[in-house]
């Protein structure tokens, strides 16, 4: 009877009695609508986003009478005849290391000058010196051109790298300090503090506590700045001659007046994307962390 009472209150079983309990099944709870809709939602936009780039391959694996046929859409005969043609002179791996060169070096540059002097803004309050800098990203590029042109002409800097860096480094250094000046705010003060006390200096508690700590934050800064570099156009245009030309430089070439050699292009373009879908994902740890850390503080 004890025993009757015992199970029908919950309590465990007595050991030795033979019997054991049912296996618990555990059920999933039940889908919400509203998740439905929001991957149906993320479905549509990345196919929306990635239409282009299936487009741009395909037409880079048709022939000119293809790409400009609409009847043929992406079941046709591929072809590799347009990279073929592309790689043959060599063009577009000489403006692809033009490229390489200036996005790397304008980038490194532009990191070592931003990001201490966004750690010295964030720290010191010196946020009419971050809008002084901050001018850089509102005035035009383009109406900096004929003055850069003439200035550069003087001291015979047109037509090589260290124009290009120059005129990137202008827009890449104000894109990263005010990227980590929210990083550098969102920091806990005390750790440097403490560092300060243990006897380190302002730099050395910025070398070696700040600066780690914002890593995330400068992987995403540099990525970024070296997106804009290899993708600029208007500074290589204008600045640069036939040897020092980047590949939206070369990629324009394709186009002409009579007509517009579109198997080359895409071609060229699918080439292009290379290195900054590499700069993506092997950066995309870093670039998760470092776009949503820096919109908080404390």
């Amino acid at each position: 009877m004890s025993t009757v009472a015992t199970r029908a209150a919950g309590s465990p079983r007595p050991a030795g009695t033979g019997e054991t309990r049912p296996p618990v099944v555990l059920r999933k709870a039940p889908r919400s609508p509203w998740g439905w809709l929001r991957g149906v939602a993320i479905t549509v936009v990345s196919l929306i986003f990635a239409m282009p780039v299936v487009w741009m391959i395909a037409a880079a694996l048709k022939t000119n009478v293809q790409v400009t046929d609409p009847s043929v859409g992406l079941i046709f005969s591929p072809t590799l005849e347009n990279f073929r043609s592309i790689l043959a002179d060599g063009e577009i791996l000489r403006s692809m290391g033009n490229s390489l060169i200036v996005g790397v070096a304008s980038t490194v540059l532009s990191v070592v000058i931003a990001v201490p002097a966004a750690w010295a803004v964030g720290r010191f309050s010196m946020q009419r010196t971050g809008s002084v800098v901050l001018v850089a990203r509102i005035v035009p590029a383009v109406s900096l051109l004929v003055p850069w042109y003439y200035l550069f002409a003087q001291v015979g800097l047109v037509g090589t790298y260290t124009v290009l860096i120059l005129s990137h480094m202008f827009v890449s250094v104000p894109l990263i300090l005010w990227i980590m000046i929210g990083f550098f705010e969102g920091l806990p003060v005390e750790l440097e503090e403490a560092a300060r006390t243990d006897g380190l200096t302002a730099f050395g508690a910025f070398w070696r506590i700040a600066l780690p700590l914002a890593a995330p934050g400068t992987a995403t800064a540099s990525v970024l700045a070296f997106i804009f570099s290899w993708n600029n156009f208007m500074f290589a245009l204008i600045l640069a001659d036939e040897n020092t030309k980047t590949m939206p430089v070369t990629l324009f070439s394709f186009i002409s007046y009579a007509s517009t050699d579109w198997g080359g292009l895409m071609a060229a373009a699918a080439l292009m994307t290379v290195p900054v879908v590499l700069a993506a994902v092997f950066g995309q740890k870093y670039l998760v962390a470092g776009l949503t850390a820096g919109a908080t503080k404390g």
